[in-house]
């Protein structure tokens, strides 16, 4: 078409050009963006986190843990001691690492949840531990209940190869592991917590920052002093409805809405009611998590006495060989010192076993 007798089209043809072009361009760096988005980091708001994730530990939590990763769509990297449960961990879609080092050489974030310090000191500070694969800008997030003592020298030898740390221990047990609707207690720098909060409340549904890092386990060592301490008493409790002549059942459901009631209660009561001692949280790492509060306790000339109470009986269920039943498993120690099991009244009182 001629436009040379048309001068007066020239400008709006020209502006409606330049619209186009601009409208193109912004079509073109979006789709541009979102495949770049796609294949590295996923960005929520203006965070970015990563999506190379690596997970060390795949125990009875970690396992529902990673699986939950997996389900959000993350990429993920496995390593476990136990061959089994990194082919688990395989079947659901994720790769696995020949070791700690080749999981952090392999992503962007790794998550260690393994039982208790010296674990997590020889996986992350150990050869071919996560450390020495790590870049720097990685970010270690240490998942596992141990002493913040432990967290703080992790976090320092971290610090100075250039690696973020922060400490993440979690609350609620293989249920909520399998939910994702754990408490997360993040114990170090807000603006590391911010980067990996997103991935965290995939399997979490409270996310707290606590403090620099050790008060994550700070705050776990007082979770779980409160828990064993509810147990203890709610053994009592039922112990002597039992022996009353109640029914155990009918005085929880009498209780559980009043001032004594707690999710302690709800979720342990039914189990101890109906001898089901399969582990959600095992005896020896409950234990385990007494003792790193009695020390810590000792270093801050804190005095525990209830805690030290509950940590012997612990102790002594481990040495008859109940280190691997459920927590609630506490009252049956209690059971034994009054000679008779929780048990509904219709049923014949069984006497607790010698």
């Amino acid at each position: 078409m001629d436009f040379s007798g048309r001068v007066d089209n020239l400008p709006r043809n020209w502006y409606i050009c330049q619209q186009l072009k601009g409208i193109r361009e912004v079509v073109n760096r979006g789709a541009l963006r979102h495949h770049l988005m796609s294949e590295i980091p996923e960005w929520r708001g203006t965070v970015k986190v990563s999506s190379k994730i690596g997970f060390i530990g795949l125990g009875i939590m970690g396992r529902p843990m990673a699986r939950n990763l997996l389900k959000a769509g993350h990429k993920l990297w496995v390593f476990d001691v136990v061959p089994a449960s990194v082919e688990e961990l395989k079947k659901a879609g994720a790769a696995s690492g020949s070791s700690a080092k080749d999981v952090a050489e392999r992503t962007d974030i790794v998550i260690t949840m393994l039982p208790d310090g010296p674990d997590v000191d020889k996986a992350v500070l150990g050869p071919n531990g996560v450390l020495e694969g790590a870049r720097r800008g990685s970010i270690i997030v240490d998942m596992s209940s141990i002493s913040p003592l432990v967290s703080q020298k992790v976090g320092k030898a971290c610090e100075e190869r250039g690696v973020d740390f922060i400490d993440a221990p979690v609350s609620g047990g293989e249920p909520k592991a399998v939910d994702g609707t754990l408490a997360i207690m993040v114990g170090g720098d807000e603006k590391v917590f911010g980067k990996v909060k997103g991935i965290l409340q995939t399997m979490g549904s409270s996310v707290t920052l606590t403090g620099p890092i050790g008060a994550g386990n700070v705050t776990k060592l007082a979770n779980q002093i409160i828990v064993a301490c509810n147990i203890a008493a709610m053994g009592e409790a039922l112990v002597l409805a039992t022996r009353a002549g109640l029914d155990p059942e009918v005085v929880f459901n009498a209780i559980k809405g009043g001032l004594a009631g707690s999710t302690v209660l709800n979720s342990k009561a039914p189990m101890v009611i109906a001898r089901n001692f399969k582990p959600g949280f095992r005896i020896r790492l409950h234990q385990k998590d007494l003792r790193n509060a009695l020390l810590a306790a000792e270093e801050m000339k804190v005095p525990l006495p209830l805690t030290s109470l509950v940590q012997g009986t612990l102790m002594s269920l481990m040495n008859e060989g109940k280190g691997d039943l459920d927590h609630s498993a506490i009252v049956t120690a209690l059971e034994k010192m009054a000679g008779i099991e929780i048990a509904r009244p219709d049923s014949e009182l069984r006497v607790a076993a010698d």
